[in-house]
């Protein structure tokens, strides 16, 4: 394992840390702009309809998934930019 690999290791894992945090709060605003709830819906909410569960299950991992890949991405660049290497 390169060294730029294992520099990146922790600064990879902090910034997931970062990711998760941006996008659950990037999820209460686009749930609260689509008129719901303060809060999204648990799966086992029985007072919750099968739609507005899995409508924010879907809408949360989109959420999620979009922001971790723009943090990973950019945090690759960062890295290639400071070491000259692309972290593996």
């Amino acid at each position: 394992m390169k060294a730029s690999e294992l520099a990146y290791k922790p600064v990879g894992m902090a910034m997931g840390a970062v990711s998760g945090v941006v996008a659950g709060s990037v999820f209460k605003q686009v749930w609260k702009k689509l008129g719901h709830d303060e809060d999204a819906p648990d799966a086992t909410d029985e007072q919750r309809t099968w739609r507005e569960v899995l409508t924010a299950a879907v809408l949360q991992g989109a959420i999620f998934a979009g922001v971790k890949a723009a943090v990973d991405r950019g945090g690759a660049t960062a890295t290639r930019r400071l070491t000259g290497t692309w972290p593996g």
